[in-house]
């Protein structure tokens, strides 16, 4: 009789720990969505010099080459630019 309230306990326990767990996780992703949707949206030009910069950086890890990192940033250039 007393392993099974040892049992219990445990397990109890266990479920509580979860659900705490579950509560901590809800409320930092909601914290982090929060984050993400006041933060200050960047300029255009800072939009696109961090483009930039990646297409640069993918193009020296060769995942892509130097005329589709062209052709890409001139394609959300007109993109990003024409909504400014």
């Amino acid at each position: 009789m007393q392993n099974n309230a040892v049992r219990y306990v445990t397990r109890s326990t266990a479920a509580a720990a979860g659900a705490v767990a579950t509560a901590a996780t809800s409320v930092a992703a909601a914290a982090l969505a929060g984050s993400i949707i006041f933060s200050p949206v960047p300029d255009a030009s800072a939009r696109m010099d961090g483009v930039s910069e990646d297409l640069r950086r993918a193009v020296q890890l060769n995942q892509i080459t130097e005329e589709q990192a062209l052709k890409f940033e001139a394609k959300l250039a007109g993109r990003i630019l024409g909504e400014a």
